[in-house]
């Protein structure tokens, strides 16, 4: 059975692997998203050592490399977090080799980041799914280890420590709301926290033009590649993985797909009034508590808020139109 390759002892090593590494982000108040009906704080990933969420997963990866692995080096297909994150790892962990493939439209913030702390990178592809085809083109090769985004249990189990973070800092917490994506990050966290607490309700937000993981769920089909249209929400474009899918039953409880327009509203909205900093692909959550209020009615509500590599396009965009 797939759940038995991931299991809460696996995120509590990894806890205890990456803490010196890492920041333990805040578990703020959000008076503004807050009413007389639902309390809401917001778990901050946007303060995470390089702005987003996927540093923990890298180093708990990175860290358990072996001897050869570390010497071969790494390729994976990125939309750019993860790219980074697993270059800056690399960087303070004394690996050399990084070659991280990310889709052409990548923001130039996120590109940076990677050759700064040495990644040779790669644009290909209109899209994730594209990218990671060439990621295992360049993986036949070579000799490198090749890293799955969503089907990587190091990573995942990572992800794993957000939710043993949030039960620490508000065990009253019933309710967290987390941007899916390919679906790592959604599978660790709830593994988490509803081995803390099974009553916890963990739910996934999607943007429209991509509800990958809603769809797998909905028709009991593993969408490892799925169409998308243009979207704010680069970080969640594509295909999920298989061990999300198959893990989705003991570890989500809902799937909430957004507009994209409310997306930027929520990005708009977590900058001017909770002075947050969140890439729209983090601000998800946000997008689906304005627009299903009555949801989240008698909830405490953690949530995820999981980057803030905003890029330069759309803080104009922000500026201009929101």
């Amino acid at each position: 059975m797939v759940r038995a390759l991931i299991t809460v002892s696996e995120i509590f090593k990894a806890k205890k692997r990456i803490e010196q590494y890492i920041y333990k982000t805040p578990l703020d108040h959000a008076p503004f998203l807050s009413s007389s009906t639902r309390q809401v704080f917001l778990k901050l990933e946007n303060q995470q050592l390089l702005k987003n969420v996927k540093v923990r997963g890298a180093f708990n990866k990175m860290s358990l490399l072996t001897k050869t692995e570390r010497e071969k080096g790494i390729i994976v297909a990125s939309t750019g977090n993860l790219g980074a994150s697993l270059s800056y790892a690399a960087c303070k962990l004394g690996i050399e080799k990084v070659k991280a493939i990310v889709p052409v439209k990548t923001s130039e913030t996120k590109i940076k980041k990677m050759k700064l702390y040495g990644a040779k990178v790669m644009q290909y592809g209109e899209n994730y799914d594209e990218t990671y085809k060439m990621a295992v083109t360049n993986r036949l090769k070579s000799d490198a280890h090749l890293i799955d985004a969503d089907a990587d249990i190091e990573l995942i189990a990572g992800y794993g420590t957000i939710g043993l973070e949030i039960f620490e800092e508000n065990p009253s917490i019933e309710m967290v709301l987390v941007p899916i994506g390919g679906g790592g990050l959604i599978t660790g966290i709830g593994l988490a926290m509803k081995a803390l607490n099974p009553k916890v309700k963990i739910i996934g937000i999607q943007t429209e033009v991509c509800p990958a993981m809603k769809r797998s769920i909905d028709e009991n089909i593993c969408y490892s590649e799925y169409p998308s249209g243009p979207s704010v929400c680069e970080a969640l474009i594509g295909g999920i993985g298989k061990i999300p899918f198959e893990m989705a039953p003991h570890c989500i409880d809902d799937v909430i797909v957004v507009k994209e327009e409310t997306i930027m509203q929520a990005t708009s909205l977590l900058l001017s009034e909770e002075k947050i900093v969140a890439e729209p692909s983090s601000a998800v959550g946000v997008a689906a508590l304005m627009e299903q209020p009555e949801y989240f009615d008698g909830y405490n509500i953690a949530v995820v808020i999981s980057g803030g590599n905003l890029d330069k396009r759309i803080i104009k965009q922000l500026l201009i139109d929101y």
